[in-house]
């Protein structure tokens, strides 16, 4: 079975690629490599050669030279669809994130065509669990909801931000290594419902002493381990690059400038997976993201007030906003897109996630970028299109 997988990733690529794959099998095998000048077919039949040498057991020689590199099978995106994402306390408020995701899905699936009984996996991300009475639940009634068989299994992740990316990449590693074929991934989070917990009261409490309310939604963007909320580590990235409150306003004018260009040429029109909705006792469509300022501009920005440092950078007009929403991509085999016809939105080359600093942890994305362009030998400047999360404009700015 491994061998198959390695073997799959050289089929219809050149022969350069095929040496350099062959070279990374033959050090993974630890066997000699000698170079074929020849056509592609001879790089195959040594990579046929090589294949056998490699088992299960130097799968750790696998993940120390091949971990996020480019994938060992093609994983390709064949649907993707996201609800409009609410303030907060806005318009999806009282939409479970399960509903969400349920949305998203359902809306995913007809985009890609695919029923919801071939679908072989599902893996969802989410934070603040407790934010509906089912969240720890949420990956497998999302997918009972949407229609997915009972039998297939659900997971649900939590890598903070990058929950939604990592259900992706949980996802392609399903494919790659041929547990699944057709993968339902995405992410979901309703900040508004999240909940105020009472600690320490259910062995009881001596008389006399007050009980403490909880945010859970604060504690969700509060580091007890560095000892600060996540827009101090942003602080500390604007003093240790010496990125000015003036370059972080011009970064999120900058943001809402482009989202409403390309909300007035439609481009976020392919993408959205309308949701209805109650005001006031009518049923309505949600279809436009509700928490962005398109009449933001550099004057009403720099008024704002440093909200966590006095003279810092980080205000509410700089940084991300507390939203309600969730996405959904359907991922698959590329023996799956051939086989039932498919067209694919986008083929999935790699993926890398790091550690750093926890005082300065939205310095990551450079190292994970760095590491990640390494791997997979693709160069920044080969790429026409940069698309990064963005929490506090200070890290986006570095």
């Amino acid at each position: 079975m491994l061998t198959k997988l390695i073997s799959d990733t050289c089929i219809q690529v050149s022969r350069r690629t095929v040496q350099r794959r062959l070279a990374e099998f033959c050090t993974i095998a630890r066997k000699p490599y000698r170079k074929y000048p020849a056509k592609s077919s001879d790089c195959f039949k040594a990579l046929i050669n090589i294949r056998r040498h490699i088992f299960v057991n130097d799968i750790h020689y696998i993940s120390q030279n091949l971990t996020m590199t480019a994938l060992l099978r093609g994983v390709f995106i064949v649907g993707a669809k996201r609800t409009p994402f609410g303030t907060f306390g806005g318009k999806l408020k009282d939409v479970t994130s399960t509903r969400l995701g349920v949305v998203a899905s359902v809306a995913a699936l007809k985009s890609a065509k695919i029923k919801p009984e071939s679908v072989n996996s599902v893996t969802f991300g989410t934070v603040i669990q407790a934010s509906s009475r089912d969240g720890p639940y949420i990956a497998r009634h999302i997918a009972l909801h949407s229609g997915i068989p009972q039998a297939v299994p659900c997971l649900t992740v939590n890598r903070l931000c990058g929950s939604g990316f990592q259900s992706i990449v949980t996802g392609c590693q399903e494919i790659c290594l041929r547990e699944a074929e057709v993968v339902l991934a995405g992410g979901a989070e309703n900040m508004s419902q999240s909940p105020y917990a009472v600690r320490d009261i259910r062995f009881g409490t001596k008389f006399g002493v007050d009980l403490k309310l909880e945010d859970m939604l604060w504690s969700s963007v509060y580091d007890t381990y560095a000892d600060m909320p996540m827009a101090i580590t942003a602080e500390n990235l604007a003093e240790k690059y010496k990125i000015s409150r003036e370059e972080c306003d011009n970064f999120a004018l900058l943001s809402q400038v482009k989202w409403k260009n390309a909300y007035d040429n439609g481009r976020f029109q392919e993408e959205l997976a309308p949701i209805p909705i109650k005001v006031k006792g009518k049923e309505v469509v949600f279809d436009i993201d509700e928490h962005p300022r398109p009449q933001s501009n550099l004057e009403g920005l720099s008024k704002l007030k440093p909200v966590f440092k006095p003279g810092g950078t980080v205000t509410a007009g700089n940084a991300s906003g507390i939203c309600d929403g969730a996405a959904a991509v359907v991922l698959a085999s590329e023996d799956y897109v051939n086989i039932h016809k498919l067209s694919p939105l986008a083929r999935i080359v790699g993926y890398s996630y790091v550690g750093v600093d926890p005082t300065i942890m939205g310095i990551g994305p450079v190292d994970a970028i760095r590491k990640l362009c390494e791997n997979t030998g693709v160069k920044l400047e080969d790429v026409d299109l940069v698309d990064l999360y963005t929490c506090h404009d200070d890290e986006q700015t570095y």
